[in-house]
């Protein structure tokens, strides 16, 4: 069977940067750097940049392209069963992932149009909680379905599920090279308006003035290293799937340093824009630019819209850029995403393309009403704690220490790449792979563990924001564990026939 491919080599990067650009280069890495050190934090997020986010992107591009497989095919035609229920756990937690991200890319695109007249009013908190979200039940439950938030979702889907309808060149490409440009055009244009504001460089003076004394915290260091792992969309599944579609001559090597430092472009970009925006705020408040620092739905949905409020002129425009950027950032991801899963049934049970999309895709849209009710963001709240902290970086440490230690496939691996790319792999990359990423992965899983498991916590309950037992077992724990459960008991089950043999990808 004749596999899809990308239709140009800037295609799939597009593609590939399209996937690592997401919501967190936007709303989550200004704050780290700003929390971690400043200026001086690009010391250990270069560093590590260098030595776990490429050489994993490396890795995972020469996996996709040597076994021209989703993540689980490729896993399985390199080691069979002993390896290809990693590729179908990496592939539920994509899928899971993708049942709450769209909600929130959802709440942005309803936030464009918000920006308009700033709908949102001068208590931008509490119209983000009880007039949008309606958050008036306890965490478990669900009360009814938001309105505001189901059509934009469903829109969201639409648009996702016609893109990969299309197919790889025709639907992911095409999007992407529109989509991508698109959005560095947008944020260019945002973040050279908040510059321009007054109190911008007491923002930019936060972002950028060095604290070397932090760089001496190994937390800092695991920090970018934490960053850098979740940033680049490795060990989602998602650039072993991409990868598989590239043409037999492709540069790996080139495609992952062009990747990763695009990724990382954009990420600087768009902390330069924040905290400018951030100086502003403060500035015009009295305060200090560390009272309106946050991250995450706090900084997009609560923050911004109060920028926006201030802003000397043009606010509707200005908001409703940065919102759309917000959109495009996470529909980007979105497509990359839903592709895992898209791919991986489609060449395990040998269905068609379209029926894999409306079944894996249909389905997540099906599940992701559930974060589109009254109750939604504490079951997104959850959901995205546990997938990710349990999920992603788990899967990363158990991904190298297979590969590299236990299966011995990092020489192989190096000698594919070596054969088609320009810039040749040595002992760095495989150093990195073997020593640098597991060290830090693994003390990652070890704090995180310690502080979930060991440690005590302030809280009444004992969990993550004191949610009950009940609802942590069954909204986090169990949607963590779950996605392994899937991924072990889906590799149990033989491949069709039109994939199960292959012709190597010399």
């Amino acid at each position: 069977m004749e596999r899809s491919q990308w239709g140009t080599r800037a295609g799939f990067i597009m593609a590939a940067v399209g996937s690592a650009v997401g919501l967190g280069n936007i709303w989550r890495f200004p704050y780290v750097a700003y929390e971690n050190g400043g200026g001086a934090f690009f010391i250990p997020y270069l560093f590590a940049l260098l030595t776990a986010g490429i050489p994993i992107l490396i890795l995972e591009f020469t996996i996709g392209h040597k076994y021209r497989g989703s993540a689980p095919l490729s896993f399985f035609r390199m080691s069979g069963k002993k390896l290809e229920w990693m590729g179908w756990w990496a592939v539920f937690v994509s899928f899971v992932i993708s049942v709450y991200y769209a909600v929130i890319i959802a709440w942005a695109m309803r936030y464009t149009i918000f920006s308009f007249n700033q709908a949102w009013g001068d208590d931008t908190e509490g119209f983000l909680f009880n007039d949008f979200l309606q958050l008036t039940v306890q965490p478990g439950e669900t009360g009814g379905i938001v309105w505001g938030v189901f059509i934009p979702l469903a829109l969201v889907w639409i648009i996702t599920l016609g893109i990969l309808l299309a197919g790889v060149k025709k639907g992911i490409e095409m999007a992407n090279r529109i989509f991508i440009p698109t959005l560095v055009v947008i944020f260019l244009i945002v973040v050279i308006r908040a510059v321009t504001l007054d109190g911008a460089s007491m923002g930019l003076d936060a972002f950028f003035k060095p604290n070397f004394d932090a760089i001496m915290d190994p937390s800092v260091w695991v920090a970018a290293y934490g960053h850098i792992f979740f940033s680049l969309s490795v060990a989602f599944a998602i650039m072993i799937t991409y990868a598989s579609y590239l043409p037999k001559k492709s540069d790996i090597t080139n495609n992952a340093f062009i990747t990763g430092f695009a990724n990382s472009a954009f990420e600087l970009l768009a902390g330069i824009g924040v905290f400018a925006a951030l100086g502003f705020m403060a500035s015009q408040q009295g305060v200090a630019v560390a009272d309106v620092a946050s991250a995450g739905v706090g900084l997009a949905f609560v923050v911004f819209p109060q920028i926006i409020n201030e802003f000397p002129g043009f606010n509707g425009l200005f908001g409703a850029l940065f919102f759309l950027s917000l959109t495009l950032a996470g529909l980007t991801s979105l497509i990359s995403i839903t592709e895992t899963y898209v791919a991986g049934f489609s060449e395990k049970f040998g269905i068609a393309r379209k029926k894999a999309v409306l079944f894996g895709g249909g389905l997540a849209a099906l599940i992701s009403i559930l974060f589109a009710t009254q109750g939604g963001l504490f079951f997104l709240d959850l959901a995205d704690y546990y997938i990710n902290q349990f999920g992603v970086a788990f899967i990363g440490l158990v991904e190298v220490v297979l590969v590299v230690w236990v299966f011995r496939k990092a020489g192989m691996l190096q000698e594919h790449a070596n054969a088609i790319s320009d810039i040749r792999l040595g002992g760095w990359w495989k150093f990195s792979l073997g020593i640098i990423t597991p060290i830090v992965l693994g003390y990652m899983m070890f704090g995180l563990l310690k502080l979930n498991i060991l440690q005590e916590f302030d809280n009444e309950t004992g969990n993550y924001e004191g949610y009950s037992n009940m609802f942590t077992l069954t909204g986090g724990v169990a949607v963590a564990a779950g996605a392994l459960v899937l991924g072990i008991l889906f590799s149990i089950g033989k491949w069709h026939k039109d994939h199960a043999q292959y012709e190597e990808n010399k």
